[in-house]
């Protein structure tokens, strides 16, 4: 220490720690230290302002301050001044962040003594005199002492020689003698991928470039695992840069904990497959690399799982997150080297297949995966078998973005699922077009919602064995501005896709009822008939459906003994208890239900034992099969007598020959609609008819 006397403001508010530390300093006769002491904040600042000190002893909790609030007003108000902060044992992860925020040091209450006391102050001072340029850009070194966290070295480069402090080896897991006095003891150590960068910092400092040395590296502990630790230092002025000491801190917890965090984010927690992140950045780069590279290609497939939500609702949620799982790993299992297979979210998965050399190579990787999913897996006890419809894009199509390569693949996985499932296709430019004309046709379908360009047209329902009309069945027409009159067959697909097909559909029960009850009202006979209006998946998932169906019925005054709605009987199958229970809702009021494309599942049927008064619809391509097909001839048959026995009426749709009108009534069918009665007709043409009265 200088011969001059050291002042030293103590701020302490605890009696029995300030009397130890004056205690501790008049031990230590080569200290001439002045002590003077405040119990608060504020006093410790008045006394700043009247005198300047050339250290502080810091407590972080005081009464009218607490934690790194307390260091942050005494240091913004004398950054030139340096601490020491005082903390508890409980209180150490403040103090570390004082320290790096820029305390020159931090001492633990109760670990204190003469020694650590006067060396602690002694260097900090020395430090505040030789770390001027790094005190002013904030950067502060935690140059601990023995009994502190960190290690010390210091290196004497013209003699080649360096200190380790007992800290820096125990760190390390090192004894005393197990480490000499060479820069090798060190740097030999270090993991060889960290060398270069390490030599480098170094050098950077040492050379002036930057204001003082810092590296993050691993190092070979004595129990021959590497840990993570951060080395930092600074040469002294007036050495000529021939001599540089620093601390060592042990970062390996937290370092660990940013790579598995790192880990996390790029990977799917439940499968551990890499996700969409992961994904997109192997493809950015394989993308680059075939910009590069004429000779470089390869191939992302995109595929889900065929019915997965099957599973799902019938074994439950848990089953299905241990199918993905199972066949996660069996994805992993099927990889080459180099190929990355990522889940990127629900049942969808995504394999970049490096390295390609033709088509051929990555159809051959998706009849791996068509055949790793025929083999049934286990789930507790129960088999279940899956399969996958899977979309194929190429490098060699001159993508540029990942995000464009993806979509195409998915594009393409849709018109495999189309072709039957459990198929492959390779996107190509038809496919494209198609594409586009589907992101066309969702923007009119907006704007077909929003301008109303949507009509209902009615398709007369025929008592087969009277001949006399029993209802109408309203249909949907768009009535496209620039396009003419646009096909269901054409959009409901992707109105249902979308979302659209929601609003669309109430709006279609909405004008089906409200026209219904006008010609109730004012056309004879009229008020004997039903109307019938189909019903999406989207619209009886809704958990409020039973009560908006019966609001359109209040506002429009409609009864709704005569309101039939269409149901798809796949919803009885995928959710039985919530379908049961809304469409009971609605039986129990009167509301008739009808069931569409319910093909022969008998146990199926049995689901609408609860729901009286209902009907089934045999599908349009079974009555076209009548006249030729005895396997339809069964079919129909079959439907009609399990019908009969559950009560219900059978109807059949697409009737457009008098042999289809003769074979449905042979079958046994109640009711009829088709070409061959009427076309579906607008509302002015329905109401014509309704006046005729017509008999067929």
């Amino acid at each position: 220490m200088s011969a001059a006397p050291i002042r030293v403001l103590l701020i302490e508010d605890n009696p029995g720690d300030a009397h130890l530390v004056e205690r501790y300093l008049s031990r230590e006769p080569r200290s001439e230290i002045e002590l003077e002491h405040a119990n608060r904040v504020g006093l410790g600042l008045d006394a700043l302002r009247r005198a300047p000190v050339d250290l502080v002893l810091l407590d972080l909790n005081l009464p009218d301050s607490r934690g790194l609030a307390t260091f942050e007003k005494v240091h913004s108000s004398y950054p030139e001044i340096p601490k020491i902060v005082m903390t508890g044992q409980d209180d150490r992860s403040q103090a570390v962040e004082a320290v790096r925020q820029g305390a020159q040091d931090y001492l633990v209450k109760g670990k204190v003594d003469t020694e650590l006391l006067v060396r602690s102050i002694r260097y900090a001072l020395e430090r505040s005199r030789a770390d001027e340029r790094l005190r002013e850009s904030q950067q502060r070194f935690e140059m601990a002492v023995r009994g502190a966290n960190d290690g010390i070295w210091d290196w004497d480069l013209d003699r080649d020689e360096i200190y380790f402090s007992p800290r820096w080896k125990e760190i390390l897991g090192y004894s005393d003698d197990e480490i000499g006095t060479h820069p090798d003891d060190w740097l030999n150590k270090v993991h060889p991928a960290d060398l270069d960068s390490l030599k480098q910092a170094l050098a950077n400092h040492l050379g002036g470039e930057t204001e003082h040395f810092e590296s993050e590296h691993r190092v070979l502990g004595r129990d021959g695992s590497f840990r993570w630790v951060l080395s930092r230092g600074i040469s002294f002025p007036g050495h000529e840069g021939r001599r540089i000491a620093g601390s060592l801190t042990d970062i390996h917890n937290r370092k660990t904990h940013e790579q598995q965090l790192q880990h996390d984010a790029m990977h799917d927690p439940l499968t551990r497959l890499p996700n969409a992140v992961l994904l997109f950045d192997r493809l950015s780069v394989a993308l680059a690399q075939a910009r590069r590279r004429a000779d470089y290609k390869f191939a992302v497939l995109f595929f889900d799982l065929d019915r997965f939500k099957s599973v799902n609702d019938s074994l439950g949620h848990a089953m299905g997150d241990r199918l993905l799982v199972a066949v996660a790993r069996r994805l992993r299992a099927l990889l080459r080297p180099g190929d990355t297979v990522a889940r990127l979210g629900g049942d969808e998965f995504a394999i970049l297949a490096n390295g390609i050399e033709d088509p051929s190579d990555a159809t051959r990787i998706a009849d791996r995966i068509h055949e790793e999913l025929r083999r049934p897996i286990d789930l507790d006890g129960r088999e279940v078998t899956t399969s996958a419809s899977v979309g194929i894009t190429l490098s060699s199509d001159g993508y540029r973005r990942p995000k464009d390569m993806l979509r195409d693949a998915d594009t393409a996985m849709y018109r495999a699922k189309s072709l039957g499932r459990a198929r492959y296709a390779l996107f190509d430019e038809e496919m494209h077009h198609h594409a586009e004309e589907l992101l066309r046709l969702e923007a009119d379908l907006r704007q077909a919602v929003e301008s109303s360009q949507f009509e209902i047209h009615y398709q007369p329902v025929i008592q087969l064995r009277t001949g006399e009309l029993g209802g109408l069945e309203a249909l949907l027409r768009w009535q496209h501005p620039t396009r003419g009159l646009v096909q269901p067959g054409d959009f409901l697909d992707v109105a249902e896709e979308t979302g659209e097909i929601v609003a669309i559909g109430w709006k279609v029960l909405h004008e089906a009822c409200s026209q219904m009850a006008v010609w109730h009202q004012q056309l004879p006979f009229s008020e004997l008939l039903a109307v019938s209006v189909n019903i999406s998946d989207r619209q009886l998932v809704e958990t409020d459906f039973a009560d908006r169906v019966q609001s359109v019925l209040e506002r429009t005054g409609f009864h709704p003994s005569k309101l039939r709605l269409e149901i798809h009987g796949r919803l009885l199958l995928e959710e039985p208890e919530a379908t049961l229970q809304k469409l009971g809702q609605l039986s129990d009021v009167g509301v008739e239900l009808h069931f569409d494309d319910f093909g022969t599942d008998v146990s199926s049927l049995k689901q609408m034992l609860e729901l009286p008064s209902s009907a089934i619809k045999v599908d349009r391509n079974y009555v076209a099969g009548l006249t030729a097909s005895p396997e339809d001839q069964e079919v129909v048959r079959r439907l009609v007598r399990v019908a009969r026995s559950l009560g219900m009426r059978v109807i059949a749709e697409g009737v457009e020959t008098a042999e289809q009108l003769k074979a449905v009534r042979e079958a046994g069918c109640d009711c009829g609609q088709g070409f061959y009665f009427s076309r579906p007709l607008p509302a002015a043409e329905a109401r014509e008819l309704l006046l005729r009265r017509p008999r067929w």
